[in-house]
């Protein structure tokens, strides 16, 4: 009796992954030569970040999206740190806020002006110091504002409030080694990490505790990643005894034996994971490949399904992703990646041909917005929050109006008087000031009622907004059924 093997149904099964033409590439940057395995690169609906090469320092270059092309050698960067910068990464809250981790053991917050560089950027809004060795991990809490998470060579992670410029928590006796890695869970109450020592570990920030811990998560010793999955899962990447390369899916709850483990192939780059919560995708980026695989992950065994490899004929020195909010829904584009070549950096656009021109529910739930959770005190106090969602509908609406709400919050708006930090980590005068000045801006009875019926309005405005959209969805599938001759 012959059975015939079921093709596993799913809508990311046909997702085409294409280069942009040459004219939409970023042309004539010099990729940072640094021997770190971070992903150089980081992206939001606004801004591309690129950490480059330079003479006299560490600094990245900040380019509004739209500014592609040849990138003139005299162009602006943002260049405060003394030693090279190891890794960036863009305020999840505030699309004009990026944090940077460099070897002179800094962290620096810096705002990018709303139109971009005219200038050179020198003058950090805050810096950082309480690392002793270099900083190379550099990652934003998901929905408390001010939150910022840094990791450095000296094996310490470290929690901040920028906001306050102090030390929330120092985790300094959880890694024996060097942290590869850090990535928080979805609404940051924990936050997983790789070491050297070969142990993927669960760790619970506020309490300074171990959660959990899987020695030996790949028995290789090539540098491994770990990242939380929506469902509290964690997906790793790493290298087997033979130096194959690894994937593997673990539940927290029994780190005994992974939920699934797969072998991929002999190269010797560290795969960079990249995930969309949305649609539970993995995409593997390997350092040096020049391919981008994707996998769906699954409740049903073998969890891990590949889907498709794309491929281009370039190595990849590094890696950015655009946030779903960024995207092009109208293209029912559902990833886009800003691939890094030694002297270039390439969009790559990942769609599900439809031949529908209406919206696409069932590709675009609704996603995490720009507004944050929690404020950093809340989360300091025990409170956790999932992230704030919007729908993407919205998004056929020019991109103007959905960044709003967000492009005048500063960095620092804060309802408190400026601490003064505890611990190292003291600001500059100039953004003490600047800190003071938004502190101050706040305070008052009749300026928290103020805010308070503002907020009431703009929650009522959403609730409005939703409304029209579901409306217009409704409209769109009448219209497509008598375009279509059904009704």
């Amino acid at each position: 009796m012959s059975f015939r093997k079921v093709v596993r149904q799913s809508k990311f099964r046909h997702v085409f992954g294409q280069p942009v033409k040459n004219d939409q590439c970023y042309e004539d940057i010099r990729v940072s030569r640094v021997t770190w395995d971070s992903t150089f690169c980081a992206v939001n609906p606004k801004f591309l970040a690129v950490i480059v090469e330079s003479s006299g320092g560490g600094a990245f270059l900040v380019l509004p999206l739209g500014k592609t092309g040849r990138v003139d050698k005299a162009s602006p960067t943002v260049c405060g740190h003394t030693g090279p910068v190891l890794d960036i990464d863009w305020c999840p809250h505030n699309d004009e806020v990026i944090a940077s981790g460099s070897e002179d053991c800094t962290v620096m917050v810096w705002q990018i002006p709303e139109n971009g560089l005219a200038s050179p950027l020198t003058e950090p809004v805050v810096v950082l110091e309480g690392h002793t060795k270099r900083v190379g991990i550099v990652t934003w809490h998901p929905t408390a504002r001010n939150v910022l998470l840094s990791a450095g060579c000296d094996n310490v992670v470290l929690i901040w409030n920028v906001g306050t410029a102090e030390e929330l928590y120092r985790l300094d006796t959880q890694h024996p080694d060097l942290i590869y890695n850090v990535c928080w869970n979805r609404n940051g109450s924990l936050f997983c990490s790789a070491c050297k020592d070969k142990s993927v570990r669960i760790i619970d920030p506020r309490r300074g505790t171990l959660v959990a811990e899987r020695e030996k998560a790949h028995e290789g010793a090539r540098p491994m990643r770990a990242i939380f999955l929506a469902d509290g899962k964690v997906f790793t990447t790493g290298f087997s005894r033979m130096s194959e390369r690894q994937l593997a899916l673990w539940d927290p709850g029994n780190l005994e034996e992974p939920m699934a483990l797969q072998e991929l192939d002999s190269s010797n780059g560290a795969l960079l994971p990249f995930y969309d919560p949305d649609s539970s995708v993995v995409y593997v980026c390997g350092k040096g490949d020049s391919s981008i695989r994707y996998f769906e992950i699954t409740d049903e065994p073998p969890y891990i399904h590949f889907l498709n490899t794309f491929t281009s004929k370039e190595p990849q020195r590094g890696m950015g992703s655009m946030p779903k909010r960024g995207l092009e829904v109208s293209k029912c584009e559902i990833a886009r990646f800003y691939k890094l070549h030694e002297r270039k950096c390439e969009p790559i656009v990942m769609t599900v041909p439809r031949k529908s021109d209406l919206f696409q529910d069932d590709l675009y739930p609704d996603t995490a917005g720009p507004e944050a959770a929690l404020e950093a005190e809340e989360w300091v106090s025990g409170r956790d929050a999932d992230p704030i969602l919007i729908s993407l509908r919205e998004a056929y609406v020019p991109s103007k109006q959905r960044d709003l709400k967000v492009s005048r919050r500063n960095v620092l708006s804060d309802s408190r008087p400026t601490a003064t930090p505890a611990r190292p980590g003291a600001p500059t005068p100039a953004a003490t000031t600047a800190m003071t000045t938004a502190s101050g801006s706040l305070a008052g009875a009749g300026e928290a009622r103020k805010l308070e019926e503002v907020m009431q309005e703009l929650r009522a405005l959403r609730a409005l907004v939703k409304e029209q959209g579901e409306r217009i969805g409704r409209l769109e599938e009448q219209l497509g059924r008598l375009e279509n001759g059904d009704a």
